[in-house]
């Protein structure tokens, strides 16, 4: 299956959370599938590196608007570069090219990116796929976010997201091709 994974750009080599990405990449690539990030540094190179190290397939989603922003280019362990003019058709193809996606702790752009996957399924553009977020932290994000404005969110809504409290987690709410 083609996994994207989604999460922030801050996280260093050596900490915890890039670790922890590093981790999901790698037990991605060793059930065979193929990874999709955003393609650059933090949890994109994280998860590009612990696949690629362990025989996995890493595409690397890539755009101009971005490399305008901040001069960087797609990590090392990317093996396919899919360039993008826009941050949008960036977001598009990450969404779309997925089979189910997988959401570690980010920004604003990691929060952009779990949204429109979501609502996309609501409105039946995409059909619908896992999507996982991990952590405490997006539980609390989105019951807070429930609970502030249910009415707006009827259950069949809600149980789109999956909540994993960690990789090891998230990895079992993945289909096999026999599901």
């Amino acid at each position: 299956m083609n996994i994207s994974v989604f999460g922030g750009s801050q996280p260093k080599e050596g900490s915890p959370a890039y670790q922890e990405a590093y981790e999901l990449g790698k037990l991605l690539a060793e059930a065979g599938h193929t990874i999709l990030t955003g393609g650059y540094i933090g949890t994109m190179e994280a998860v590009s590196r612990g696949a690629s190290e362990a025989g996995g397939h890493v595409i690397g989603v890539t755009c101009d608007e971005i490399e305008r922003w901040r001069p960087v280019k797609a990590n090392g362990w990317v093996k396919e570069e899919w360039r993008r003019e826009t941050l949008m058709e960036r977001l598009q193809a990450l969404v779309e090219a997925c089979d189910a996606a997988i959401a570690l702790p980010g920004g604003p752009g990691t929060l952009t990116e779990i949204a429109l996957t979501w609502n996309l399924m609501i409105v039946h553009s995409i059909p619908a796929k896992p999507l996982i977020l991990v952590g405490e932290g997006w539980k609390a994000v989105f019951n807070q976010f429930f609970d502030s404005f249910y009415i707006y969110m009827p259950i069949n809504q809600r149980v789109l997201l999956r909540f994993a409290q960690d990789i090891q987690t998230a990895i079992t709410l993945i289909p096999t091709k026999n599901d």
